[in-house]
């Protein structure tokens, strides 16, 4: 690799302190949907949101129609601006639940729709980020009831967990596909409990799948977790993570790198509220418990969004004598967690929020009555670009960038220059690996140009697109809280 020049690292102190500031502040409510029936965000182990380079993507259940079917929106610009609302099913029963999940181009949607007498899981995809829709597939083939699934991807691996009834109570489910959805493999039963298991949730991180849910097993609801470490291929055994003799319930699971985080909802105090716990070796062993709230009211379901060393949770609460969106958040991996914060205020009700990361920005999905009937409303922080800070501490567009000095169609060798400026909000150590990859349309990894610690600078790699179809391939920046995703067209 060629380093083009040198910028001098930041102070970690102040490096740090800025990146926490860079969530002061959090835009108006934005509604997202205008029409007569209900819309519904799945809950919290189900996540609604994902984000591909600039672009957001959400999913949700809806009543338009006369029955629950799933809708699609996009944002191409990080939240600005909306697309108009995408249906993707068309069952005269229910469709609900769904959960999405991107990588690069590729957008995965799972969710449960209703045949006569079961559920079944369902999946689709875009592999043009999110402009065009491929068919429903069904993922489950069983007599009885199969719902609530939860998504998480690393590359082109998809990993689904959900509820399944067919041993004659409720068990945890898990499928997978190794090439971004194009086929699957066989069920995998996680759990054997004859009280029951319930809501699953799913994260991934390289090879290291986690799964958390509830059952009953100890005689009230406790949350337990499991994990592969081969991607899935084999599970190590069951572990129960809450030990409170009230009810822990309703798990969300995210993770970052050996770093696992796990919120849920408790009645140890008398009234529910959100509890939290972590993992810093990947599972094996488990911190205290942390209470996140401390309301005389409701606080129920967690989502849970997890960007480096940021956690994000949102939850609903009656403490206001209607519910509300909260939110609160750790920028040091879970060590510490800053004051809740109340994002709306209304007098309606809102419920069931989504929460979504990435770079510095946070989003977050929630359905809202202040209309007369339940919309989609949607909010975000901050308000502009992923930011950094320069040496005279103005901020600036995030320390990372990517681009493409080359014209475009262009010959099978070419170079990639990225950058990495003192602006960056993360020192070196922090910030973790860089890297380049290179992926085809259906979301395949091809190449891996760059993966490895980089200090500040400029840097240019050389792509060798020899041995590879003509066609259109994408190319990602990643780094701690960053990706930017470009197109290039191959021509040999």
């Amino acid at each position: 690799m060629r380093k083009v020049f040198f910028i001098k690292v930041m102070g970690v102190v102040f490096a740090l302190l800025c990146y926490a500031g860079s969530f002061a502040q959090w835009q108006s409510d934005v509604r997202l949907t205008n029409d007569t029936g209900d819309c519904y965000v799945s809950l919290n182990g189900s996540r609604c949101v994902a984000i591909s380079g600039s672009t957001l993507h959400i999913v949700w259940s809806d009543e338009r129609d006369g029955n629950r079917e799933i809708y699609y929106k996009r944002s191409p610009d990080a939240g600005t601006s909306w697309r108009t609302d995408t249906r993707f099913t068309n069952n005269p029963l229910s469709s609900w639940r769904p959960s999405i999940a991107s990588y690069g181009p590729v957008i995965h949607v799972v969710w449960c729709e209703e045949a006569p007498g079961n559920f079944e899981i369902y999946y689709k995809r875009s592999t043009d980020n999110g402009t065009n829709w491929g068919p429903n597939i069904r993922l489950t083939f069983d007599s009885l009831r199969s719902w609530a699934p939860s998504m998480a991807l690393y590359g082109n691996i998809l990993h689904v967990v959900w509820a399944e009834t067919r041993d004659g109570n409720e068990e945890v489910y898990y499928k997978r596909s190794t090439d971004g959805g194009i086929s699957w493999g066989t069920d995998t039963r996680l759990t054997f409990d004859s009280s029951g298991t319930f809501y699953p949730s799913v994260a991934v991180s390289g090879n290291t799948v986690h799964t958390v849910w509830y059952d009953f097993r100890t005689g009230h609801r406790a949350v337990f977790y499991k994990r592969s470490t081969d991607g899935g291929t084999s599970w190590g055994p069951e572990t129960q993570i809450t030990f409170s003799l009230a009810e822990s319930y309703n798990p969300t699971v995210g993770v970052s790198g050996q770093i696992v985080h796990v919120a849920w909802h408790d009645t140890r105090e008398g009234a529910e509220e959100i509890y939290y716990k972590r993992s810093t070796d990947g599972g094996s062993n488990w911190g205290s418990d942390v209470r996140i709230t401390n309301n005389p009211g409701i606080s129920w379901y967690p989502s849970m969004a997890v960007s480096g060393p940021a956690v994000h949770l949102a939850w609903h609460d009656n403490t206001d004598g209607n519910y509300e969106i909260y939110y609160a958040r750790s920028t040091d991996a879970g060590v510490n967690w800053q004051a809740n914060t109340r994002l709306t205020n209304n007098i309606a009700d809102s419920y069931r929020p989504s929460v979504g990361a990435a770079d510095s920005m946070v989003h977050v999905i929630w359905n809202d009555s202040r209309d007369g009937n339940f919309e989609m409303y949607y909010k975000r922080n901050p308000t502009g670009n992923p930011i950094g800070i320069n040496n005279n501490g103005s901020v600036t567009p995030s320390g990372f960038s990517l681009s493409q000095n080359y014209p475009n169609p262009f010959n099978p060798v070419t170079k990639i220059r990225f950058s990495i400026a003192n602006s960056s909000p993360l020192s070196p150590l922090q910030r973790g690996t860089t890297s380049i990859t290179v992926y085809d349309v259906t979301g395949r990894e091809v190449r891996t140009l760059v993966n490895e610690r980089l200090e500040p600078g400029m840097y240019e790699v050389t792509f060798d697109g020899n041995g590879l179809a003509s066609g259109v391939y994408f190319y990602e920046l990643r780094a701690e809280g960053y990706r930017e995703t470009k197109r290039m067209v191959l021509i040999r």
